[in-house]
């Protein structure tokens, strides 16, 4: 077999090859037994009918035709793993020749992942903003802590801001009740406007048993942007009591003995957020000036493909929402669809250049991956996900995604080395010191401490998954 490679462009190449007759026994064995079985021929049985019969019967070219469908994947495939090229998509395969008993010759021409050229990496450098922890906000997470232990209590008189109503909802639109806009026994929390508009005024000032009805715009479901009468009747009306700020709260809501030992471990883990929030601006940060020193062709087909792939499960995402695009723009504040596939567009091609990037890197450092760095991965993203790590390695392997995820893996990986010898500083001029932070991004056990549970053994995917990948 004879191949040639053609670059055609960063981003694209064309494949010529020649295939000798010889190498297709293997396609035309298949073709001949397939055929074998679906043709009938009188005097032979199913799967007995010479080749020879089977070329009269249904025709030669009908036989090279399927022959040549079932060699050119296999041979094109061979040619790609032979010179490793990084093909990204299907390609487009022109028949270029084919000669019965003599040679099958085609071309491919196929998007592939540009050969960057790299700076030097040493000395990077990023800045990121100063941790400030103010009163106010030890005051606020204090506030939360507070409303958990919030007594309700209830109390005859109108409802205002702040109390807590027991509520029915009844919707109707052209006189029929809608079910999907009823219930029955709900809580809700007036002055929050977290639940549909017009809700908060007609509350206000209900006592228990009174009912009120009001308009409003249906936000989903079959009917969404249409104005529906919502009735509402409170069943009852209750006032939240907090407790008081003493050190009798401390010891009932955490495990000090006084509310200035509590202030002291809120601003501590208050820093530590802090501290991670730094972590992940370095990291983008860090990311940013790489795409800003390194030039990325841009190979459009693989980034129409990943438009074209995220607006159709966006879409399917908005259908399921009973929502159509002008509605989700309006709630989105975003300008118009044009602004919104800009702003998309912008996206997918920074992540792909970052994609490029750090494969580029993690080839030139030779970074690989182990079963270690696939089982910290896949317990932090079931975690992410709410399922055991074996459900999700499985649901890796069973969707052909373990290609992908390896490479992601390598990609994160590559960027936590990167991250390591990147001087990070905060507006103050003072050196930020991730180190206590860096192990939780690579260590399997990190799961499990984010989850207060003991870290369960690692997650195998087999040797031959791995080589794949």
């Amino acid at each position: 077999m004879k191949s040639t490679i053609e670059e055609l462009g960063p981003t694209r190449v064309r494949m010529a090859i020649e295939v000798p007759w010889g190498d297709l026994d293997h396609a035309f064995g298949e073709v001949y037994k397939e055929l074998g079985k679906q043709v009938r021929v009188p005097g032979f049985r199913p799967g007995k009918v010479p080749n020879r019969v089977l070329d009269q019967r249904i025709g030669r070219p009908v036989v090279l035709e399927q022959v040549v469908q079932h060699a050119v994947p296999e041979v094109y495939s061979q040619v790609v793993r032979e010179n490793q090229v990084r093909v990204l998509g299907q390609p487009e395969i022109e028949v270029t020749r084919l000669d019965d008993n003599d040679t099958l010759a085609f071309t491919a021409e196929v998007d592939v992942a540009p050969q960057l050229e790299l700076p030097s990496l040493e000395n990077l450098a990023v800045t990121v903003e100063d941790i400030e922890i103010t009163d106010e906000e030890i005051d606020q997470q204090i506030s939360v802590m507070r409303e958990r232990f919030a007594m309700l209590t209830g109390v005859d008189r109108p409802a205002q801001d702040g109390d807590f109503v027991s509520i029915d909802l009844e919707a109707t639109l052209n006189g029929e009740v809608l079910e999907d806009g009823s219930t029955t026994g709900m809580s809700y929390e007036v002055g929050t406007g977290q639940l549909m508009e017009g809700l908060d005024d007609a509350v206000r000032g209900l006592s228990a048993d009174e009912s009120k009805t009001f308009q409003t715009a249906l936000l989903s479901g079959p009917n969404a942007g249409e104005t529906a009468d919502v009735t509402v009747t409170v069943r009852s009306v209750k006032t939240k009591d907090l407790p008081e700020l003493d050190d009798d709260f401390a010891q009932t809501a955490s495990e000090f003995d006084t509310l200035a030992e509590l202030r002291d471990d809120v601003r501590t883990r208050l820093t530590r957020t802090k501290t991670l929030q730094q972590g992940a601006q370095a990291r983008d940060k860090l990311v940013e000036h790489l795409l800003e020193i390194v030039d990325v062709p841009m190979p459009e087909n693989l980034v129409e493909r990943e438009i074209e792939w995220r607006n159709r499960a966006f879409e399917q995402e908005l259908q399921q929402a009973g929502m159509d695009w002008d509605t989700f723009l309006s709630m989105s504040n975003t300008e118009s669809r044009e602004a919104y596939d800009a702003e998309q567009r912008k996206n997918v091609e920074e992540a792909v250049r970052t994609q490029f990037i750090l494969d580029a890197i993690a080839d030139a450092r030779e970074v690989t991956v182990d079963n270690d760095d696939l089982s910290a991965q896949i317990m932090a993203q079931a975690q992410r996900s709410r399922m055991s790590p074996e459900q999700y390695a499985q649901q890796l392997q069973q969707g052909g995604n373990i290609a992908e995820f390896v490479a992601d893996v390598r990609r994160t990986k590559t960027l936590a080395q990167l991250l390591e010898e990147t001087t990070i500083t905060d507006a103050s001029g003072n050196v930020v010191d991730l180190e206590a932070l860096r192990p939780k991004t690579v260590q399997a056990p990190a799961a499990a401490e984010a989850a207060g549970d003991e870290a369960p053994g690692p997650v195998e995917i087999s040797d031959d998954e791995a080589a794949k990948a």
